[in-house]
């Protein structure tokens, strides 16, 4: 089943900065051959259901063994099963109305 996220992962207890850790989940999701686009408070990923969640735990352990002691993370998604949706349909519904 495909399913479109929406995550935000937060390391705590590692400072300000969080960019050299949403870097190394970013390589984690591409290198899972999901499709993503990153935005200013997370990532989207579009993919298969099992590669989706499976990259969203690697990316928790890779984060914990780069010193993180506390991972905060929102996730959202969805599915759906009439029809194949990508994120790009998704965007341009929208576009089209605006």
């Amino acid at each position: 089943m495909n399913v479109i996220a929406d995550l935000c992962i937060i390391p705590m207890g590692v400072g300000v900065s969080v960019s050299k850790y949403v870097a190394e989940c970013e390589r984690i999701l591409q290198n899972a051959g999901l499709h993503t686009q990153l935005h200013a408070y997370g990532t989207n990923i579009e993919g298969e259901w099992d590669d989706v969640f499976a990259a969203i735990k690697a990316c928790h352990e890779h984060i914990h063994a780069m010193g993180a002691p506390r991972i905060s993370t929102t996730l959202k998604f969805g599915t759906r099963v009439d029809r194949k949706q990508t994120m790009e349909d998704k965007i341009q519904s929208v576009q089209s109305k605006l």
